[in-house]
């Protein structure tokens, strides 16, 4: 479903929750990176009513241009009832296309309103098999890689790194 979105430039408001390190990050970067709409970022952590304001009024700037905005918000769930209220509207109403991101259940933590207009996808934590495979690619990759240093890491060490990053590709 997401890709099919994603290849039809046709994001429908989502909220990504899974553990740290399993791409909710990385999905709404790809989605910045393959969608012609205008990719805002915000964390709740150092953001607020204030900072959405002012990508309100972008929104509506880019909706007269015909352009779509996409606002990502990080840890979804430090946001207090009062802001993601303040929200709401503009996904209603579709000016913003919403991308949150959470290490906490939702149904909890997102407010029932702004909750049933987004898709839940549950990511889940990764596997040392998956981890193993990044390394391995980020070992090879001469571009955004170690593969212009030539390294060169045995298997076990591999499975090592896997088992010690405890579901995290970050680590």
């Amino acid at each position: 479903i997401l890709r099919m979105a994603i290849a039809q430039d046709e994001i429908p408001s989502m909220i990504f929750w899974g553990p740290p390190g399993s791409g909710k990050t990385t999905l709404a970067f790809i989605i910045a990176k393959q969608t012609k709409a205008v990719f805002k970022q915000l964390s709740a952590v150092s953001s607020g009513k204030k900072d959405l304001q002012a990508i309100i009024q972008e929104a509506q700037a880019n909706s007269i241009l015909g352009k779509k905005t996409i606002l990502f918000i990080d840890e979804i769930h430090r946001w207090n009832k009062a802001q993601q209220d303040a929200l709401l509207p503009c996904v209603e109403k579709g000016l913003i296309t919403f991308i949150g991101a959470t290490t906490e259940n939702p149904s909890f933590e997102v407010i029932s309103a702004l909750l049933s207009r987004c898709r839940v996808f549950v990511l889940k934590r990764l596997s040392e098999k998956a981890i193993s495979q990044i390394i391995i690619s980020a070992i090879k990759d001469k571009t955004q890689g170690l593969g212009r240093i030539d390294l060169k890491m045995q298997r076990p060490v591999i499975g090592l790194l896997s088992q010690m990053a405890n579901g995290d590709a970050r680590t």
